[in-house]
């Protein structure tokens, strides 16, 4: 199996005591012992990627979630794997079954300085962010989120989110953004409704100050659409804003995926009381 190239960070380990989570570590260590949790009837590890294949299988589940069960066409070099260029610059973290060992949670991490060896963020290609270039020294892109659908339970996106939280803190960075997808179809049918409903609710109540704004560079024409219908936004949006998320404006539509795109931001000294203290452990 071949070793990743050229991370950006030693990965980071996952559990250690808690005294020594928020101190400053300016060598971090490989994972040793990754999280163990159990949530239902199954036990979950939560790993970073160390090898190639570990992303392979990272990636095989992405294929099953965006192409097979959502639909989006993927241009990948590897038949059955969701790859594009900004893979081998990112940090993959994924849960997995302890049981059958099958890799059923993902995220993957852009770091700052990948970011600039890469040239841009994901997010960049859909939206034009000027006005964070502020945040970019300490700034993560989170992206290709995504749970087997025999797990979609809420055990597996808090597992990744508690790895997530240690990371930030560990690596001293402390802002997160990312494109969060709502799905074009609806009840069958393809439309923009429910994407003009949503972003219509959250930028009454979740919208980012004007300084955070961004633009979209192919904006879903939210005009065109009904935007009136009362719709909750998907689970993992539900889930940012539940953590203090704000939204950076309107949305972006993809095409290949088949989605409507809001950008988000998460800080961590944003997050409310009890994720602090659950995430964080203050």
């Amino acid at each position: 199996m071949r070793e990743l190239p050229n991370p950006t960070f030693d990965l980071s380990p996952i559990s250690l005591p808690r005294g020594l989570l928020h101190r400053p570590v300016s060598t971090l260590q490989p994972v040793q012992n990754p999280v163990a949790s159990q949530t239902k009837d199954r036990s979950l590890v939560v790993s970073w990627a160390k090898h190639q294949d570990e992303v392979r299988q990272v990636q095989r589940l992405r294929y099953q979630v965006f192409a097979q069960e959502m639909g989006a066409r993927l241009s990948t070099p590897t038949p059955g794997h969701d790859i594009d260029l900004f893979d081998n610059y990112c940090e993959h973290l994924m849960v997995c079954d302890e049981v059958t060992g099958e890799v059923v949670g993902t995220y993957r991490l852009l770091t700052p300085a990948q970011a600039k060896r890469v040239g841009s963020t994901y997010s960049d290609q859909e939206f034009d962010l000027t006005r964070l270039r502020n945040l970019r020294e300490r700034m993560v892109e989170l992206g290709r989120s995504c749970v087997h659908p025999d797990y979609r339970h809420g055990g597996v996106i808090m597992a990744l989110w508690g790895a997530l939280a240690d990371f930030m803190v560990r690596n001293q960075l402390d802002t997160m953004i990312g494109c969060a997808s709502i799905p074009m179809l609806h009840n069958g049918v393809t439309s923009g409704d429910v994407a003009a409903s949503i972003w219509q609710q959250l930028k009454q109540t979740h919208l980012a100050g004007i300084e955070y704004q961004v633009r979209a560079r192919l904006p879903l024409p939210v005009q065109e659409f009904d935007s009136s219908l009362v719709v909750e936004p998907p689970a993992l949006i539900k889930g940012y804003l539940r953590l203090g998320a704000k939204v950076l404006g309107a949305p972006a539509w993809d095409p290949d995926f088949n989605t409507a795109d809001l950008p988000m931001l998460m800080r961590i000294d944003d997050l409310p009381p009890r994720y602090r203290k659950r995430f964080l452990g203050r």
